[in-house]
Order: C-alpha cells, then structure tokens, then sequence
C-alpha cells in the first residue's frame, strides 16, 4: 500500500525512520515530504496516490479526500478531528482513527502553569525584576484551598481533577454525564462559573459547546475568577472575554487555543487585554507527548495493515 504523511510530527527523523522500518520491509510504500502540505491542490498533488494517509492538524477536507481514490485509511496524529472530513470519510468507507490520550498530561500541566502564573503575577513579576522594581502590588494567590471548576471530565478532565486535589483545591466538575468521582461535586454550568475560583475549559469543539462560554456566562463569574481555556478556541467568545478582562470584571485569562490555528490574526481582541497569558496551541506539544502521538499514528496504521492482511 501507498502510505503519505502531510506533515511533520514533531519526532526526530531517526524515530521517524523506526516507525516507518516494519511497513516499508513489508514491501509497503512510505512518502514524506518535510514539510507541512496544507494547500488542497498540493494535498491532492501528494496523496492522489494514496491507500492511506497520516496528518496531525492540517486540515484534511472533502476536496482533498474525494480526490484520492485509493484511500482506505486516515491516522489522524491529534486527538480532535474536527479538521478531518470524517462524515465524508464515513459515506465513501474510508476508516479513520485519532490518538485519544496521548497529550493528557501535557494539556493538563500546561492549564495549571496558566492558572499559577495568573494566581502569582508571574509575568508582572518578571517585568518588575527586569525593572529594578519589589514585590509592591505584586501580591499573589494562592490555588490550594480554592474551588476548581472543570468543564468537561474526559479524560483531560479527570487529569486536571486529580493534579487539583493534589493542590488541595475544592472541585466542582459540570458534564454531561455525571457520574461517581470521589471528592468531586457536579453542578450546572451557571453554578460552576459563579462559584469557582478557576474556570478551566476541556470540553470537545461540537454545536452544543460552540460559544458556550459566552457573554452572559462570563458575567456570572467572579471578579476575582480566572478562565483558562485549552480545549478549542470557539468554545468561548473571546470579544466578550476581552471585554470582561478589560473592565475588571474577571481577573485574568490563560488561552493556548484560538479560533483558528496560530498564527493569530493581528488585533485579535485578547492582544490588549490585561492579565491575560496567551499561547501558541502547544498544550500537546511536549517532546514526551509528540513521541506518544506518533507511535499511536503508526500503531494505528499498523492495525489497520493487519486487519487488511498487509
């Protein structure tokens, strides 16, 4: 089989070498390029050829897809797809796998750096250091002993859940399916934003999820609150958000995710906000975890190889 990978994975090319080793002593046929191949016309270019595609982000649309008539296979190097074309993929019977997990503590870490640095002025702190300034107005919170909201108890959730125990947090977790977690009270969304202390999002991108964090719902929180969202950019109304950090109405943002992928667009309303920590979407992008990615896109691919009889 005809195998393309679209773009890098962030893996040193020995390691991608390891990983491609078995299909290609198989007699299977591995292309890569070195570089990101985002333009359809060149994802067409690339991968007309194709039985099975590797991606990460890059989107990968009905266009493209439908232009590939051999394809069987789509190993999606992310844990979102909602960059791939998946009901296209699922009416023309080409499979197509994620790799759920592989970033979990990665994006969970990350939230709770936001989340401290925001609490400790951390940022502020460094710039009064640069500028031969004390600790005056620099006074900081602590995270343990406050209350914890989470967004959404995937299995990104679950992991912010235990590291917020661990800080001695109180938490309070709002999902559509409950269930029994020791030491975790659920609530309706409006309870959770008027009652937490950190707000953190980790709710997939879908209609019932799209905007949800939005004017109204910042309203309710409290002026010392803090939001961090790494889950996806459209979840929140960031106009609003930046509206909100501006009049003080809410006391700060951390934000690795936006409405499109980096780079942002130039005067994107959260430039001028203040207490606000932006970040470029690497949640996922810890070398530990693009090496757990990667060998989860094999695998993948391997799986599927097998199960045809490749």
């Amino acid at each position: 089989m005809n195998i393309v990978l679209l773009e890098p994975l962030g893996i040193s090319g020995q390691k991608l070498d390891a990983l491609a080793a078995p299909m290609k002593a198989k007699g299977h046929n591995f292309a890569y390029s070195g570089r990101r191949i985002e333009a359809q016309a060149e994802q067409i270019g690339t991968a007309k050829d194709a039985d099975i595609v590797i991606l990460a982000n890059v989107p990968f649309r009905s266009g493209a897809i439908g232009a590939c008539p051999n394809l069987k296979m789509v190993s999606i190097a992310f844990t979102g797809t909602d960059h791939v074309d998946t009901a296209f993929c699922a009416e023309r019977g080409i499979a197509y796998k994620n790799c759920a997990g592989y970033s979990t503590n990665s994006v969970a870490e990350l939230a709770f750096g936001m989340a401290i640095s925001l609490l400790r002025n951390s940022l502020k702190c460094d710039a009064a250091v640069r500028a031969g300034k004390t600790k005056d107005g620099l006074v900081g919170n602590d995270l343990c002993g406050k209350t914890l909201g989470i967004m959404g108890l995937g299995a990104i959730g679950m992991k912010v859940c235990e590291i917020g125990k661990a800080f001695g947090c109180e938490i309070l977790a709002y999902t559509r399916t409950e269930r029994d977690v020791p030491g975790v009270k659920f609530a309706d969304l409006d309870t959770l934003l008027r009652e937490s202390d950190v707000v953190t999002l980790h709710t997939p991108l879908n209609d019932e999820t799209k905007g949800m964090i939005g004017r109204r719902e910042i309203a309710l929180m409290k002026p010392s609150a803090i939001l961090i969202n790494t889950a996806r950019g459209p979840v929140v109304d960031y106009a609003a958000l930046a509206e909100a950090l501006t009049e003080g109405r809410i006391a700060g943002a951390g934000v690795d995710v936006f409405e499109t992928e980096p780079p942002v667009a130039a005067g994107h309303p959260l430039f001028a906000a203040p207490n606000t920590i932006l970040a470029p979407h690497v949640g996922f992008a810890t070398k530990e975890a693009l090496e757990r990615r990667a060998d989860m896109a094999f695998d993948n691919v391997y799986k599927f190889l097998e199960g045809a009889g490749s």
